[in-house]
C-alpha cells in the first residue's frame, strides 16, 4: 500500500508574468566604460502574458504531479480567473489573501538569444503577505508535513520561518530573488533549521557573501543544500556527505528559462515526498525542469506521465526511469 501523500504548503509570491523576447544580446549593447549611465530600451519581438510568481509556479508543479499544495500568499482582486486555473491543476487556494486595494504582482522580463534575462517585479498585493499567519493551517484536520518558504515580501517570509519554528512545521527555505534585499542576519534566520535550501549557484555565492558563513557553517544549519546548476544539472550537499550531482537532462529544448528552477523544487518535493532518495527525486526535478525548459511561461508545461518517464528513461537509463514512477503518483 502506498503511503499518504505529504501535504505540502507553499508560501510566496503569486504574479502575472509579463514575458518579452530580444532578438540580439545585452552585452552587445552596454558599453564598459558608460556602465554607470544605463539608459537602454530594447524592441522586443514577442509579448507573452502568462501566469506566475515563485510559490504559484512551484504549487502548479506539485499539483500537476498528483499532489494537492497548499498555497500561501497574497493576491488582488484581479485573481478569480488564475484562481481558477490552479484549483483546475489541484491546488488548494483556501489560505490565499484578496487584497481590497492592491492588484496582483508583476513580473516583467525580458530574455535574449543567449536566455539571459533582464527583469523587474511590482509587488503589488503581496506586500499585505505578511500579514497572513500559518497558524490556521494547523488548525483544520490536515496539518502541512512542510512548508516551502519562498521568495516573497521579506516580511512575511521571516512571519512565515519564525511561525514554522513555533508550530512545529519543518520547512525548506527557498529566498532565491530575495537574497538581494535582505540582510545579512535576516538570511541567516531564514535559512538556520530548514530541512532544504533552495538556490542556484549565482545564489549560493550571494548568500555566503550576505551571511558571513562558509560553506561548512550552511551545511551545519541545514538538512541539505540543493543548489541548482544551469545545464550541468543539480548539486545536493549534506553535512558529513561527499556532494551528491546529478546531471541535468541532455540537449532539452531550450524556449523559456522562466520557472525552471521552480519546476525543478517542485519534482524534487514530489520525489522525496513520494518516498524517492535523493539521487531519484533531482532526477524527478530535473525532468520536469526540462518540460518546463521547452514551453513558453511557468505553467505552460505538461506532466503526461508517458512523456515523464520517457524523458526520463532518455537521460538515466531504463532502470533509474522505473524507481521514479513512485515519484509521479497514481494519479498521472
Amino acid at each position: 500500500m502506498r503511503r499518504p501523500d505529504v501535504r505540502i504548503a507553499v508560501t510566496g509570491s503569486i504574479a502575472t508574468d509579463h514575458l518579452m523576447v530580444f532578438p540580439g544580446r545585452f552585452a552587445d549593447q552596454l558599453i564598459p566604460d558608460q556602465l554607470a549611465h544605463v539608459s537602454l530600451s530594447f524592441l522586443v519581438d514577442a509579448l507573452e502574458v502568462r501566469r506566475g510568481g515563485v510559490a504559484a509556479n512551484v504549487a502548479f508543479g506539485l499539483g500537476g504531479l498528483g499532489l494537492t499544495p497548499q498555497l500561501v500568499g497574497a493576491v488582488g482582486s484581479d485573481f478569480a480567473e488564475y484562481e481558477v486555473w490552479l484549483k483546475e491543476h489541484g491546488v488548494d487556494t483556501g489560505p490565499v489573501l484578496v487584497s481590497t486595494e492592491r492588484q496582483t504582482a508583476r513580473f516583467m522580463c525580458i530574455t535574449d538569444q543567449d536566455s539571459n534575462q533582464i527583469a523587474s517585479f511590482y509587488a503589488g498585493a503581496m506586500q499585505e503577505a505578511r500579514d497572513i499567519d500559518l497558524w490556521h493551517l494547523t488548525t483544520g484536520s490536515v496539518r502541512p508535513d512542510l512548508v516551502l518558504v519562498c521568495p516573497n515580501d521579506p516580511a512575511a517570509m521571516l512571519r512565515h520561518t519564525a511561525e514554522c519554528r513555533e508550530l512545529g512545521l519543518p520547512f525548506a527555505a527557498d529566498p532565491s530573488q530575495q537574497l538581494a534585499r535582505l540582510e545579512g542576519s535576516e538570511v541567516r534566520d531564514l535559512v538556520d533549521g530548514a530541512r532544504w535550501l533552495f538556490t542556484n549557484e549565482y545564489e549560493a555565492a550571494l548568500l555566503l557573501e550576505r551571511t558571513g558563513w562558509e560553506h561548512a557553517d550552511v551545511l551545519a544549519k541545514v538538512g541539505a543544500w540543493i543548489t541548482t546548476l544551469g545545464a550541468a544539472g543539480v548539486r545536493i550537499d549534506r553535512a558529513g556527505h561527499e556532494p551528491l550531482t546529478v546531471p541535468a537532462v541532455p540537449d532539452a529544448p531550450a524556449t523559456d528559462p522562466t520557472g525552471v528552477g521552480d519546476a525543478f523544487r517542485a519534482g524534487f518535493l514530489a520525489g522525496t515526498a513520494r518516498g524517492l532518495d535523493l539521487t531519484g527525486a533531482a532526477r524527478l526535478g530535473c525532468v520536469l525542469a526540462a518540460e518546463a525548459l521547452g514551453a513558453v511561461g511557468s505553467q505552460s508545461y505538461r506532466t503526461d506521465r508517458t512523456r515523464l518517464l520517457a524523458t526520463a528513461e532518455r537521460a538515466y537509463g531504463f532502470d533509474a526511469a522505473r524507481l521514479l514512477v513512485s515519484g509521479l503518483g497514481d494519479q498521472l
